[in-house]
């Protein structure tokens, strides 16, 4: 049997053999979309693609002064800020973002990664992105959650864009209250001096990217970009997956 043929049998045997295994478990233990619930068809994973063509994306990376960028003017220099979507509160994209915080569904994170660091891929000014690092969370936090939501997210954009993930150089040594119920000002103060710089040599004369889940009054990402920008010739940009 000629090669190529031999080829071709293998790899339709191959894809039976996938397809059968996927109606096989899909039979018994049914994967849902994290999204609105409904099954997911083969191909799909983790969100359905209704989901994922209804996701209220901003396309703030073909805008450089867009209303991320504007959060961070007179703050903090950085060269772009983007969000991948916005969410209004009870919305079935909010509730996904709390699976993935909460619920221990780090895979939300990283699908959704990888789609925001494809759609970032198609910007000049997201290109060139040689490290990316995640918003780190104290370790108390991250052993109680047993992962850095942000750090999955960062994970999946690594992926599909060429850089490499970063998650020992911005470290947090202090452990402070959550964010969630406090103002501007409350924030800032929350996290302020909580953030460090274990290592820079690496980060010289780089562009990096820093990944956050949810972006609100910037204050957290504000911090860390400032603790960066202690690096000699750095290039800081912002990308958040979900704009409150």
């Amino acid at each position: 049997m000629p090669p190529k043929t031999r080829y071709k049998k293998w790899n339709a045997y191959r894809y039976y053999i996938t397809s059968t295994w996927w109606d096989f478990l899909n039979l018994f233990f049914p994967l849902n979309c994290a999204a609105c619930g409904n099954y997911l068809f083969k191909g799909e994973k983790v969100i359905c693609t209704s989901c994922l063509f209804q996701l209220p994306k901003t396309n703030f990376h073909f805008h450089k002064e867009n209303p991320i960028f504007e959060i961070f003017i007179g703050r903090v220099k950085i060269n772009n800020a983007t969000a991948f979507f916005t969410f209004n509160k009870g919305s079935k994209y909010q509730k996904l973002i709390h699976k993935l915080k909460y619920n221990r569904q780090a895979e939300i994170g990283i699908e959704l990664g990888r789609h925001f660091g494809n759609t970032l891929m198609n910007s000049d000014e997201y290109r060139d992105i040689d490290f990316i690092i995640p918003v780190p969370l104290h370790p108390k936090k991250k052993k109680a959650r047993t992962y850095n939501q942000s750090e999955m997210i960062a994970k999946g954009m690594a992926e599909v864009m060429n850089s490499k993930l970063l998650v020992d150089v911005l470290v947090r040594n202090i452990h402070s209250e959550s964010q969630t119920k406090k103002d501007k000002i409350e924030r800032w103060l929350n996290v302020k001096n909580v953030f460090a710089l274990k290592s820079s040599e690496q980060i010289k004369n780089k562009h990096v990217l820093l990944v956050d889940d949810v972006v609100t009054t910037g204050a957290t990402l504000e911090a860390c970009a400032q603790r960066l920008l202690e690096t000699d010739q750095i290039k800081v940009s912002i990308a958040c997956l979900a704009q409150a």
